[in-house]
């Protein structure tokens, strides 16, 4: 497996992985880029374009896990995503009133995973979180934040419901939880704020 960032070059493979289905497939990474109201009015082709077009970025949108595809073929097929960038980027975070700005350093955020339900439990959410944290720190980023889900010991979810990672998976990373307040009461899950000093 390589992991590699999102370009012109892994922009098929990753669009295949979206149309697998689950949120990615109308979301394409958009949710927290936009704020509610301008989500809210595009529909699923116009936030695949606007992927598309993030994909040509200096900061890419996100990080690709590719493998040989199945088939035997020279080309690969994406296995999973990390969505992440500086947290100015992400609109919806900015004008949250749920998930608190923790002071004024200029962190990054990773904001969302999607691995193939063939690629499950293979610790590929892992390589991605710490693929991400390299490609931060590399970029000049001096922290870097997440909005992970808080489990109780041996509770299973539905994937679809951890898309933000789980609070286990970024301590295992060395990240710590600064804030407590980023819940999402109406879904009944604990969701906290990470941060990693760079």
């Amino acid at each position: 497996m390589r992991i590699v960032p999102l370009t012109s070059d892994s922009w098929e493979p990753l669009a295949a992985l979206f149309r697998e289905g689950g949120d990615p497939r109308w979301c394409y990474c958009q949710f927290w880029r936009l704020r509610s109201k301008d989500f809210a009015v595009l529909k699923v082709p116009e936030l695949r374009d606007r992927l598309r077009e993030q994909a040509g970025a200096e900061v890419p949108p996100g990080l690709v896990a590719l493998e040989p595809s199945e088939d035997g073929t020279a080309t690969e097929r994406a296995v999973g995503w990390v969505g992440f960038g500086p947290r100015v980027d992400f609109q919806r975070i900015v004008s949250s009133k749920v998930i608190p700005a923790i002071d004024d350093q200029p962190v990054w955020s990773i904001v969302c995973f999607a691995i193939s339900a063939s690629a499950r439990g293979r610790g590929i959410g892992s390589a991605l979180l710490a693929a991400a944290v390299d490609h931060a720190r590399a970029a000049g980023a001096t922290a870097i934040e997440a909005y992970p889900v808080a489990l109780a010991p041996g509770e299973r979810i539905a994937a679809a419901a951890v898309y933000t990672g789980t609070l286990a998976m970024f301590e295992r990373a060395g990240f710590r939880v600064v804030a407590d307040r980023a819940s999402d009461r109406t879904a009944g899950r604990r969701r906290v704020v990470v941060r990693l000093e760079l």
